[in-house]
């Protein structure tokens, strides 16, 4: 009996187990696997792709970040601004993207990739943009801008990028 009951709670306590370890493999799931928020708690919901052909990009210049940085820097306002001046009244959505350099966990890097994004969207917020309008996604140190591992490449790729929704 008692090698019954060890064998039952054995199996229950991986199966708990197991379901953790899916929740913490969805944490970053969204769209093609990228996070993907619309909320500034950081809550994890699909949203629309930020590579897909209904998402214009590069329309606005990036906001650059300083090393190991989330702060949207005074030099990077005028940026945001010029994004939340053209779609105030619209009715579009803005995808916010996240980047950082190549050092760094994967892990660490999606963080501050979000925190980057997430500062981003606040800061158009905060200019007039209707908080429904903007989605985040962080891409961590995936698709950098240029791939050499130079102080000078690694400040290129600390950065948030737009995403117009057509």
């Amino acid at each position: 009996m008692r090698i019954h009951s060890f064998a039952i709670l054995s199996v229950t306590a991986l199966l708990a187990l197991s379901g953790c370890a899916n929740k913490k493999n969805k944490q970053y799931a969204g769209v093609d696997g990228d996070y993907v928020s619309g909320t500034p708690l950081g809550e994890r919901t699909e949203g629309a792709n930020f590579m897909g052909a209904n998402v214009q990009r590069g329309l606005y210049a990036p906001v650059q970040f300083g090393y190991d940085s989330s702060a949207v820097a005074p030099d990077q306002e005028s940026k945001v601004a010029a994004v939340a001046d053209a779609l105030k009244g619209s009715g579009k959505t803005v995808i916010v993207a996240g980047f950082t350099d190549e050092r760094g966990t994967q892990e660490y890097n999606r963080s501050l990739g979000e925190k980057r994004a997430l500062a981003v969207r606040e800061a158009l917020i905060a200019k007039g943009i209707k908080a429904n309008t903007v989605q985040t996604v962080s891409f961590g140190s995936e698709m950098p801008v240029d791939p050499a591992s130079t102080e000078a490449a690694w400040a290129k790729n600390r950065r948030a990028e737009f995403g117009i929704v057509k």
